[in-house]
């Protein structure tokens, strides 16, 4: 359910790759980092998979959205777009980290 604010899509668009996972986050084993504002570096999005349980994503300003994302469900999280993640009920989720295929030289 997004609130007020950029819009926040759950699909990336084409053309992505991934190349890597985080492992799985619990409330326990969340790192404070996460919780904090970060972004991805340059070049780098991510597609955020929660598996159990409820989290509110909040884009940081300028670009001011939220999205509460439950289990099954996922959010993409753009390159360098600041945000955070906070738990709303317990769970578990993982970060996707995809980048732009390169087209292939002829």
């Amino acid at each position: 359910m997004p609130t007020p604010g950029k819009h926040i899509p759950d699909r990336l668009p084409a053309g992505f790759e991934a190349y890597g996972r985080s492992p799985d986050f619990t409330p326990e084993t969340i790192p404070a980092r996460l919780q904090a504002a970060h972004a991805t570096k340059p070049g780098t999005w991510g597609l955020l998979h929660v598996l159990e349980g409820r989290l509110r994503y909040t884009l940081e300003a300028p670009h001011a959205g939220e999205r509460l994302v439950g289990a099954g469900e996922q959010v993409v999280i753009e390159a360098e777009v600041p945000h955070h993640v906070a738990f709303i009920a317990p769970g578990r989720f993982f970060v996707e980290f995809y980048r732009l295929t390169r087209p292939e030289q002829g």
